[in-house]
């Protein structure tokens, strides 16, 4: 039987991710454009779960289905695991620009840093939760370095800068294949966690 989820996301490239990672499972997604009147939840924890928790539990409640939410952002050594949760606005900046700016300044902050202390990675936190307030939690890594200039014509935010550490070593994640990044990447190690949570809470 097919069940529907809602994805807490109105960015389209973390969507295009969930539905390439989704095939071939029994979930079906919907999203918040068939939800108009959705409310914004604002991202203010400390943490990955604790925003990533915020998102689905207000969705959940408001649409009266099981959501999927999820947080997460990139972690720099050299900066003290900057910035973290606040990765997406780093820079202040919203909408189109905000890629462009959030690595200029990345990039301005590591400036005569040298590679061995360039380590970096990318973390993800999933959070499912039912309507009655039920709720799961998964989580990834990707471990990397942070590169001196872009490449790849593939991903998003710091995709473009971030090198990937093992297997694909030497490129960036925005050169691998959507395949490939799903393969290795922080949302999909989370997903891989995810799945059977999601069976667990539908037999609750």
């Amino acid at each position: 039987m097919t069940v529907e989820i809602l994805v807490a996301t109105r960015n389209s490239h973390k969507l295009r991710e969930f539905r390439q990672m989704f095939a071939g499972t029994r979930y079906t997604l919907v999203t918040l454009d068939a939800i108009p009147d959705a409310p914004e939840v604002v991202e203010d924890g400390v943490t990955f779960q604790a925003n990533a928790d915020k998102k689905a539990r207000q969705l959940a409640v408001f649409s009266g289905r099981i959501t999927i939410a999820d947080d997460s952002g990139i972690e720099i050594d050299a900066l003290d695991g900057r910035p973290g949760v606040w990765s997406a606005r780093y820079a202040g900046v919203d909408g189109d620009g905000a890629d462009a700016a959030n690595n200029a300044k990345m990039l301005e902050e590591l400036d005569g840093v040298p590679d061995e202390q360039r380590t970096a990675r990318y973390r993800c936190v999933l959070a499912v939760v039912r309507p009655d307030g039920e709720a799961r939690y998964a989580d990834g890594s990707c471990e990397g370095r942070i590169g001196y200039a872009p490449r790849g014509q593939h991903g998003f935010g710091y995709d473009p800068y971030f090198l990937v550490s093992g297997d694909f070593g030497g490129r960036t994640m925005a050169e691998l294949e959507p395949d490939e990044k799903n393969a290795i990447s922080h949302r999909g190690e989370a997903l891989k966690g995810l799945l059977p949570l999601l069976d667990e809470v539908l037999s609750i």
